[in-house]
């Protein structure tokens, strides 16, 4: 056992390893029309048998292009990238639902992968009868499955719908019921695609708690995310993909870093920065890991205006004798700005134009991309308001601090029946009306949560050992 171990060692490898992925590619083939499929099998053969030579009637996709890496026994890994980047793909090759084109994965323990939930069941089967389905899927035997089943419910809490036929359920019972069912076999691996936000609140919490159960037992964990700050409290490494290649691997809170600067630059600039990281990595690779040896902690970016961030959702309200317009956001210099610098002050601003008249107020909202209220303000104090007539216009500006820890967010903006006899009524509101993005400065300290609350003037935490 020693001389293999030696062996492992030797080799550059991980003896005791849970996942080992080796120089993984997958590439697709990519048709432009139906008939483009038909042509590559007739025709390059007719034009071989000519002499001629043979024309392609498709493109090669690279999903994933040599990736390698390996995970310890007991390790939290995660996975981070941008949209389209190969991370499910990834997963998927890992878990045995995908077969690499090139490259080899091994896997070391009883795997249970939260991919795409319930993907085993069967609609017309109970579930109970789909729980020892997917149980056996899994390669849990059945006996061994009796006696988890009572567990499975109880995590489930669908109720008596547990004997009703799989199609009568809600969506959300769906991946309760699944969720339940694979996190509750005591796999030596998880494996976790974004499967993390079902469910209502308590059932969140109540799989994050199954999940460091798993973590403190010894269990190895692989998870993709998109939540940044998921993956810094949860992780002892991260890896960072991007365009099919894993381009930085290390300290989650390093990987992190490297990432945001990815998603959070301006279209023009995304190509550079990739370059840079690789590049990076590759002058640190002569012997000392990239963190001993490249500083990341970049400087704060500047904010910049970028006209590709827009919301996809916006609701407008029934105009009720107010319209709003122009709404943007800017630097106190009145420069539009929609990717912002963290802990800068900037001003939400809009036009409203009156069709009637009367006692009015003004009001602006930021909001997470879940639908969460963040904060807001409005344009005086209860019970007084602002004099409108018929035909006025007025412009409105809300000074705020970027006090938002990066990430996305949405502003909305309404005006309304204020003060008076009159009750509160809406004139007009926009939701979600535009988006910004917070950049990361990169905090000598971890901040948690979605708002800084550490004062400008404080450099450390007091600890004081009484």
């Amino acid at each position: 056992m020693s001389s293999d171990r030696s062996t492992f060692e030797a080799l550059g490898l991980t003896p005791d390893a849970a996942i080992r992925v080796r120089d993984v590619s997958k590439r697709y083939v990519m048709f432009e029309r139906p008939e483009d499929r038909f042509k590559q099998m007739v025709v390059p053969r007719l034009e071989r048998l000519v002499g001629r030579p043979p024309r392609r009637y498709f493109r090669d996709f690279a999903a994933l292009s040599g990736i390698s890496f390996e995970i310890g026994r007991g390790e939290t890994v995660g996975i981070i990238g941008r949209n389209g980047s190969g991370k499910s793909t990834l997963l998927q090759i890992i878990c045995g639902t995908l077969q690499p084109t090139s490259g080899s994965v091994e896997v070391n323990g009883r795997i249970a992968a939260l991919l795409e939930l319930g993907a085993g069941f069967n609609p017309e089967f109970t579930g109970r009868e789909n729980v020892f389905l997917n149980a056996s899927i899994l390669g849990v035997p059945r006996r061994e499955m009796e006696w988890r089943f009572d567990d499975i419910a109880r995590f489930a809490d669908i109720g008596p719908f547990i004997d009703q036929p799989v199609k009568t359920y809600s969506s959300g019972m769906y991946v309760r019921l699944a969720f339940a069912t694979a996190i509750n076999v005591d796999p030596d691996i998880l494996v976790v695609d974004e499967a993390l936000s079902v469910g209502d609140e308590a059932f969140q919490r109540k799989c994050f708690a199954r999940i460091e159960d798993i973590k403190d037992r010894g269990g190895t964990i692989l998870f993709v995310s998109h939540g940044a700050q998921t993956i810094v409290q949860l992780c002892t490494r991260a890896i960072l993909i991007d365009g099919g290649e894993k381009i930085l691997e290390g300290k989650p809170k390093k990987v992190v870093g490297q990432y945001q600067r990815l998603i959070h630059a301006p279209a023009h600039r995304a190509g550079p920065i990739r370059s840079e990281i690789l590049k990076t990595v590759e002058e640190a690779s002569d012997g000392d890991s990239p963190e001993s040896r490249v500083d990341f902690e970049a400087p704060p970016a500047e904010d910049f205006f970028d006209p590709n961030l827009s919301p996809q959702g916006t609701i407008a309200y029934e105009e009720n004798g107010a319209t709003i317009f122009e709404l943007k956001i800017t630097r106190t210099d009145g420069h539009p700005a929609n990717v912002l610098v963290q802990g800068q002050t900037y001003q939400c601003r809009y036009s409203v134009k009156f069709s009637r008249s009367g006692k009015v107020g003004f009001a602006m909202l930021v909001k997470t991309v879940q639908g969460l209220e963040l904060a807001g303000q409005t344009s005086h104090r209860p019970g007084e308001g602002h004099s409108a007539n018929a035909g006025d216009v007025f412009d409105i500006c809300f000074p705020f601090k970027a006090v938002f820890l990066p990430g996305t967010y949405f502003a909305n903006a309404g005006v309304y029946i204020s003060g008076g006899s009159e009750e509160f009524q809406q004139l007009h509101r926009l939701v979600d009306a535009i988006a910004f993005k917070i950049m990361p400065n990169l905090p000598t300290r971890a901040r948690i949560g979605m708002i800084d609350i550490v004062p400008d003037e404080a450099e450390n935490t007091v600890v004081t050992k009484k």
